[in-house]
């Protein structure tokens, strides 16, 4: 035992139940899997599931295990080299690009690497002195959240990798991607004033979702629901990739640069579209909201539609107006935060107002990456526990398609 002081066993019990309940949760997603499945890399935006599944172990080796526990011992010091992400105070890192060429460490030394890291770290939650742990335990919670986050990557990853074999695999059979819409979208007035954005402070948020401060919103009008796969197919009829006045300027570069006619996952078989999905090549369900849109394609469909995105703070606002229930009882939010898909917002990705960065490497977790990029809100299936809030920030180019992004339409009061 470390120092004299300890935190209740209950506390000690409940964090590593935690941590014990989310490893195991990524090696779930990654069972179906072969060991050549894990190896591929089928974009520079992806990664290999065995990267990820090394990437997040390396987290907790060299944020929590190698500066908290005096009696960690490095598992590989070759693997800082090779699973560091972006963390440049951390020191070089393998190239992004060239992950899928790591035929080494096989699989099986990474699964040794996951177990090295797991003794390490129940040792350190169940010893650690209460002042060693009290000073450890808001990292291992970022730790924890980040893998869940990196738990959603490989599932975009996997399906992106699937989509490419010819073959057309399922990842699960059963996986179900997205719930049914309602038949027409209902609009909401959200009336105009000062709103209170980011986060409350009680439980985790990631540092970007802080600090909560005030907005002045005018009136606005959103949509009670996500548009569907039907919705966008119109827009597709009528033309929507091919007249460039519904394109912000790079989207049209994009459409003509990549050939876009559809949504990623999106093909015309006869006269009929097909989705490839996590389950397989199926047919499109119409109800269904769209998904796997860019920012680009999801603002187009908006100008198409006469609209147009919400900024996330009138998001936010939406979530967390409430409608009354008949007797003003059973309130519930005009838009609620979970969903199967996350939803563009025509908000850049940039701090909010006196966001400091942390000190150190953890401070490049977010700030780093505020700028060129696009808000998205809400959640998706693929969302773990805990990261479906009306604060969270999710955050991709405008490009981008692989996410599980889809499309709310907002307008003007």
């Amino acid at each position: 035992m470390h120092g004299t002081r300890q935190l209740p066993g209950t506390f000690r019990a409940a964090l590593l139940e935690r941590y014990r309940n989310v490893r195991q949760a990524s090696q779930d997603i990654a069972a179906p899997l072969s060991a050549e499945d894990q190896q591929v890399q089928s974009m520079e935006d992806a990664s290999p599931t065995k990267w990820h599944l090394a990437h997040v172990s390396w987290f907790f080796e060299t944020f929590i295990l190698s500066p908290f526990a005096d009696d960690y011992v490095l598992f590989d010091p070759a693997f800082n080299y090779l699973f560091n992400s972006y963390y440049e105070a951390v020191g070089p890192r393998h190239a992004r690009p060239r992950r899928g060429i790591l035929t080494r460490p096989a699989l099986s030394r990474v699964m040794e690497y996951r177990s090295h890291v797991d003794r390490g770290m129940a040792a350190f939650i169940e010893s650690a002195s209460e002042e060693k742990l009290a000073e450890a335990h808001a990292r291992i919670e970022l730790g924890l959240n980040h893998e869940q986050q990196h738990q959603e990557l490989v599932l975009m990853d996997i399906k992106h990798m699937f989509s490419c074999n010819p073959l057309r695999p399922a990842y699960s059979e059963t996986r179900q991607e997205t719930g049914a819409q309602a038949a027409s979208p209902d609009w909401t007035a959200i009336p105009g004033g000062t709103y209170r954005i980011g986060h409350e402070g009680v439980g985790f948020a990631f540092d970007n979702e802080e600090p909560r401060h005030d907005v002045l919103l005018q009136p606005f009008r959103i949509a009670t629901r996500r548009f569907t796969n039907r919705e966008y197919m119109a827009f597709i009829e009528d033309g929507g990739y091919r007249h460039s006045e519904f394109w912000h300027m790079d989207g049209w570069g994009a459409v003509n640069r990549e050939g876009w006619q559809a949504p990623l996952y999106w093909a015309r078989r006869d006269a009929d579209w097909r989705v490839f999905t996590l389950s397989g090549e199926h047919d499109i369900d119409p109800d269904l909201p769209v998904c796997h849109v860019s920012y680009y394609e999801a603002s187009a469909y908006a100008d198409w539609a006469g609209k147009r995105l919400p900024l996330e703070t009138e998001w936010e606002a939406a979530a967390t107006v409430t409608e009354q229930a008949t007797g003003g009882a059973n309130s519930t939010p005009v838009i609620g935060a979970a969903g199967g898909v996350w939803e563009w917002t025509d908000s850049p990705y940039t701090a909010y107002p006196r966001f400091e960065t942390p000190p150190g490497a953890i401070g490049e977790y977010n700030g780093k990456f505020m700028v060129n990029q696009m808000v998205l809100r809400g959640g998706s299936f693929a969302s773990p526990p805990g990261h479906v809030r009306h604060t969270y920030r999710n955050f991709f180019y405008p490009h981008q398609r692989w996410a599980f992004s889809g499309i709310r339409l907002a307008d003007n009061d």
